[in-house]
Parts: C-alpha cells; structure tokens; sequence
C-alpha cells in the first residue's frame, strides 16, 4: 500500500494537464499515488491524464467534491490534496512525511510565480497569515492523516473557502504543521486581474465568509460561474 496519496482536482485541463502530472511522474515511480478527479471536463482532460494518473475518478463539479471523491477511493493514510496550478518542489513529500509523524494536518509555504514585483510580497503575507492563524489555503497544498481527514468529515460541500472550513475543523484536532518549503502555484488571476484588486476583494470574500455570508453568493462575486445544463 501506498504510504502517500496525492488528490488532484481538475476542470478542462487538457492544454495543461500533460505539464502538469509530468513532474509527478517520479513520485509514482517512488510508490505515490496518484489519482487525477474530474469534475465534468468537456475537453480532452481525462483522456490525456489516464495513462498519466494511478486512478482517475469523476465527481460533480468543485474543488470540494472533487477532493472528497479522490479521498475516497485513495489508499495511503496520508493524503496530499494538491491543486492543478500548484508545484511540488524536491523534498516536498519527505518534508510531509517528517510533519506528519508528530502533527496530524498541515499545509507548505508558497511562492507565487509571476512577473509583478508584488507577487513575492502577497506570498510572504499569505505565508505569515497562515501561520499566526493556522487556517491554509489550497493554494499550500493542504495534508493530512487519513484519520484526520475523517474525523472532521472532509471538505465541507461549498462552492469557495472550503480548505478555510477544513482548515477551521483541523484546527480542533491539533495546530497545522507549517512547512516552510514552499510549493510554487500560478500567479495568473493576480496579474489578470490586477494584484491590489485581488487582495482586496479576497479579503472581503474572507470577512464576509466569517460573518457567515452565503458560500454560492461569495463564488459569484469570485468569478465562479455554473455551466448551464
């Protein structure tokens, strides 16, 4: 049995999906596993992750679903829910497993990549946050022991802020490991739509998510859109 299960959750990824578990490849040969879940991929998605992937599941649609799904069917007791626009460095699953021998969830810094100069500040500030709150993002690619996973019930089914909910839940059981090696994930909506613009609206999201504002209602003003059937 694997000691190590990694969850990645994907949505029409196919002109990036090959990139994406290429690196993760080592890792399998190392005896992760690996298992891909689709959350309703109109492209060429799963077809391109099969022989790429240990497992490849469909879900409905969201992060959290999705995430669930993959949990459910994986067989190591020590889960790596990583998302699609978020690298692994070397050393990273060495470092869990050090975590996770005395610490029963924790998350790894990030660094951003893009090429706006404020891109190393809101990193070093995610960084920090996250670790005088002990709540993680998904971006820090969240991990944890099986046992943890189950006791606070997975994911909370919300369309946003489900790894701030989890995170809340873990937090019951025992402080976050916060590994300062640091996964590298994709600074695309930040240089789209601009990074003050961003910051602010994610910390509206946050307040308003902590006053108990309405999950869907929060995706909406993210940017998350539903397909229509």
């Amino acid at each position: 049995m694997s000691a190590l299960s990694i969850i990645l959750p994907v949505l029409d990824e196919a002109a990036g999906i090959g990139s994406v578990l290429a690196p993760l490849q080592a890792l399998r040969a190392d005896g992760v596993e690996l298992i891909v879940v689709d959350g309703g991929s109109v492209d060429d998605t799963m077809a391109l992750a099969t022989p790429l992937c240990d497992r490849l599941v469909s879900a409905p649609r969201g992060r959290a679903s999705q995430m669930n799904a993959g949990a459910a069917v994986a067989q190591a007791e020590r889960l790596l829910f990583l998302h699609a626009d978020t690298r692994l460095p070397d050393g990273a699953v060495a470092a869990l497993h050090a975590a996770l021998d005395t610490q029963v969830w924790g998350r790894f810094d990030v660094r951003i990549d893009g090429r706006h100069p404020m891109l190393a500040l809101v990193a070093a500030m995610m960084n920090l946050r996250s670790r005088l709150s002990g709540i993680a993002t998904g971006d820090q690619a969240l991990f944890m022991r099986r046992t943890a996973f189950e006791r606070v019930g997975g994911f909370p089914d919300l369309p946003l802020m489900e790894d701030i909910a989890i995170s809340r839940a873990l937090k019951r059981l025992g402080p976050p490991a916060c590994l300062r090696t640091r996964v590298t994930t994709a600074g695309r909506r930040w240089e789209t739509h601009g990074v003050f613009r961003t910051i602010v609206l994610m910390w509206r999201l946050r307040a308003a998510f902590a006053l108990g504002a309405d999950p869907a209602e929060l995706a909406r003003r993210y940017g998350y859109r539903p397909r229509e059937s």
